[in-house]
């Protein structure tokens, strides 16, 4: 029985300790496909096509979803805009009745430089208007995240510009290879735990 099929079916029971919920940022339409502040988006989306498994348009999101060794790994795409991203996270949280430590969000880092990865138990929002709102919705900082370093190679009073603007040439090349890292830490986050994976990718 598929995602899609389960949600018509509350006879179908999960082990919750075993389903995770791995959210990739970002905002929807053509015009953000490329921007550095959808690179949520961009990993997820990597995953998916590694994975063979497509995303379907649900409520308050795109989600797709795959059982690996015994885990169900639901992936998101909050189709609310970035601003509004923790509605779509409780939504499914509390839908798929999955804890705040069975969550990955992945999101965008102004502060890292290009590619940094850097996975936190908790955290600031770091002046990071979606993870503002999580933190608002969740009631918490404490949920783990996946950042990746965009840097801040902008002029002053340009960051919106950049933040928003697509990767430059040297980026596209090396995201490839960012990417299929993030593929590889979302695996280790559901199989191996969220303390091996900060062990294993920080600093990569």
């Amino acid at each position: 029985m598929n995602w899609f099929s389960k949600l018509f079916n509350p006879k179908e029971n999960t082990d919750p300790m075993k389903k995770y919920l791995i959210v990739g940022l970002g905002n929807i339409g053509a015009e953000y496909v490329n921007t550095r502040h959808n690179i949520g988006f961009k990993v997820v989306d990597f995953f998916a096509r590694k994975e063979n498994i497509l995303f379907q348009t649900a409520k308050l999101g795109d989600v797709a979803e795959i059982k690996i060794k015994g885990r169900t790994i639901i992936l998101l795409k909050p189709n609310t805009y970035m601003n509004l991203s923790g509605k779509a996270i409780k939504y499914w949280m509390d839908k798929e009745n999955i804890a705040k430590d069975n969550i990955l969000v992945i999101t965008d880092d102004l502060n890292l430089s290009f590619g940094t990865i850097r996975i936190k138990t908790k955290g600031s929002d770091g002046g990071h208007n979606g993870l503002k709102n999580i933190q608002l919705i969740l009631n918490s900082t404490e949920y783990p995240r996946f950042r990746f370093g965009i840097s801040d190679k902008f002029k002053k009073g340009k960051q919106i510009d950049y933040v928003l603007g697509e990767w430059n040439g040297d980026e596209n090349t090396l995201l490839p290879e960012r990417l299929e890292l993030g593929y590889e830490i979302i695996k280790s986050f559901a199989l191996a735990g969220l303390n091996e994976t900060m062990n294993m990718f920080n600093g990569k």
